[in-house]
């Protein structure tokens, strides 16, 4: 071999055991911070959450073995809740609606809020529901209303997959030209209506109730029959939000005895750390994974939530600067 030749390899292996070094003190500096951190993580999230939260806190116990996750579901409003009214300790809310974490927690209790899903309502069923096989998007909101149908919903004050089912019922009298549709299907089966939308889950695997409206992702996480409805009704498409927007209702405030207008808009999800969060470096690290592409997002595709990341963020400016990648500016 000439001796250029022989100078080219040894700058070869050079330059290979280098980046082999630099490597290796990467990673082992990682391993070192992460081994840092541990305690205690309270989640507070929304009951739609929970299946894809239980994976990703379990892929995130392998990096983090020293953090112990707590995961408290219940509907995003109710979590809200718990933090404003019982000052419950809590790092992280995942909220099934960003606009939750905005108008009841922003700015006294968090920041800023980072918005990373979407989702879309449905009508859930299964194959032993009344006329499962007749039901489709043009007729369900005649079957619901059969006497001999029941169908069950979440509370609009405590989750909003509550309220989002009112305001599609609005939609859809929009939609169909039916006035007095949305009055009759919130008459209707008002025993029915839980807390939480994965509360509704228990009411049709016992077929005390033959439809529920749900989101998408739930039907897909627990294999379930779903009816997808068109999207000028299922809150799905920003393109619509428009005609979204048309539609409203007034749910309980922060306050005792206050009101708020939830407006009709597409649906979408958001995460914050709180001001007072007990263990503010194990969220922050929390966050970086569950919304990293490759990890936490890969297993909310898979779970029916397709990203939105990056999106406008309330707040990017007080964003921990590790998470502003996540997010856009206003």
């Amino acid at each position: 071999m000439s001796k250029s030749g022989t100078q080219f390899l040894s700058i070869r292996k050079i330059l290979l055991s280098s980046i082999f070094i630099v490597c290796i003190v990467a990673l082992s500096a990682a391993q070192k911070t992460q081994s840092k951190i541990s305690g205690d993580l309270i989640i507070f999230h929304a009951g739609s959450l929970s299946v894809p939260m239980k994976e990703i806190a379990d892929a995130f116990k392998k990096e983090y073995p020293k953090i112990n996750v707590l995961l408290e579901p219940a509907g995003s409003v109710a979590c809200a809740r718990k933090i404003t009214d019982l000052h419950q300790p809590c790092d992280i809310m995942a909220s099934a609606d960003y606009a939750v974490i905005d108008k009841l927690l922003i700015p006294q209790y968090a920041d800023w809020d980072i918005k990373f899903a979407s989702n879309e309502m449905a009508i859930v069923y299964t194959d032993k529901s009344k006329y499962a096989s007749q039901i489709n998007k043009n007729n369900w909101y005649s079957i619901l209303l059969k006497n001999d149908v029941f169908f069950g919903r979440a509370d609009p004050n405590a989750d909003p997959c509550g309220y989002r089912s009112v305001l599609t019922m609005k939609l859809a009298e929009k939609q169909y030209k039916k006035p007095g549709l949305a009055k009759k299907l919130l008459a209707k089966d008002l025993n029915f209506m839980r807390p939480k939308e994965v509360d509704l889950l228990a009411l049709l695997e016992t077929r005390s109730v033959d439809y529920i409206f749900l989101y998408r992702s739930v039907a897909i996480q627990h294999q379930l029959k779903y009816l997808l409805l068109p999207d000028e009704i299922n809150l799905k498409n920003p393109a619509l939000s428009k005609l979204y927007s048309t539609v409203n209702l007034e749910i309980n405030g922060d306050k005792p005895g206050t009101k708020i207008v939830q407006q009709g808009e597409p649906m979408v999800y958001g995460v914050t750390i709180l001001k007072n969060a007990p263990n503010k470096q194990a969220a922050e690290a929390f966050i970086r994974f569950m919304l990293d592409k490759d990890k936490g997002l890969k297993i909310l595709q898979k779970d029916g939530q397709p990203s939105v990341i990056p999106s406008s963020a309330t707040g990017y400016k007080k964003m921990p600067q590790s998470l502003k990648k996540f997010a856009k500016p206003k």
